[in-house]
């Protein structure tokens, strides 16, 4: 006699719970030990620079930056494009590296760190044994990106230790857990420094823009105002701008500008 078997297939939300279900221990083995990168993902909207930050399941109100640990089969800057990928479900991101966090307490000489040694092994007891807790709880050295995203395109996808993602305007950052303010804050300094150099703010805006639409996305990357005839001739005078069709108002002669990136500016 012959059986037959058949699978029927899952929903996709359900068939991932049950390969989160299938998931054995954390294979340590295939990742770098004691290094690792955490992204500052920029987004902008409504006048306002926004931080994607994760609400963690450890602990009490802990804020995380979006983050993970780094594969031996891939590069540092391939890590990066992955973890932002899984995050927010976009791809060709524009990617900066700033600056490396290597101070020898910063894990393991912080108070968050005995709340993951107690949780982690509650959360799963098979995957995170006490070899892998140990070495999710030892020294790392974290590599700091930042990137630069449209907000609008932004699906964002929690991790495995993630309650939720959530866009935070900048100056409504919590505390959040061992130094992630401080790689926060480097990284806010790189982006105003290279606003102009590399011109990577216009990764936060639209296709076409107003030269209105760019001062108050400059204006919200410094926090402070800039006058408007010299903020203009300053872009104008970067020469990576094309000038198209006035933007329809209703009111033609007062109407502004489009403009976009001139193909070889970027």
């Amino acid at each position: 006699m012959t059986i037959l078997i058949f699978r029927i297939p899952l929903p996709l939300q359900k068939e991932n719970e049950v390969n989160d279900l299938l998931m054995k221990r954390f294979d340590i083995e295939n990742y770098i030990a004691q290094l690792s990168m955490d992204c500052v993902i920029f987004g902008y909207e409504q006048k306002t620079l926004k931080v994607l930050i994760s609400k963690f399941k450890f602990g009490k109100e802990s804020w995380v930056l979006p983050g993970g640990y780094i594969r031996k089969t891939e590069s540092i800057n391939g890590a990066a494009t992955r973890v932002l990928k899984e995050r927010t479900g976009l791809e060709n991101i524009y990617l900066e590296q700033f600056r490396v966090f290597g101070d020898d307490h910063r894990i393991v000489g912080h108070p968050f760190n005995a709340v993951m040694m107690d949780e982690l092994p509650k959360f799963d007891a098979e995957r995170f044994d006490p070899e892998v807790t140990a070495w999710m709880t030892g020294r790392f050295v974290c590599i700091g990106f930042y990137a630069l995203v449209d907000i609008q395109k932004v699906s964002p996808k929690n991790g495995e230790f993630d309650e939720r993602l959530e866009w935070r305007s900048i100056d409504d950052i919590p505390t959040m857990v061992y130094d992630h303010n401080e790689i926060l804050r480097y990284g806010l300094e790189s982006l105003r420094q290279n606003l102009d150099e590399k011109l990577i703010g216009f990764n936060l805006l639209p296709e076409t823009f107003t030269m209105k639409e760019v001062q108050e996305l400059y204006e919200a990357v410094y926090a402070k105002a800039f006058t408007a005839s010299n903020f203009q001739k300053k872009i104008l005078d970067l020469d990576v701008l094309e000038r198209l069709e006035k933007k329809f108002t209703g009111a033609q002669n007062k109407a502004p500008y489009l403009y976009r990136f001139k193909n070889n500016a970027v």
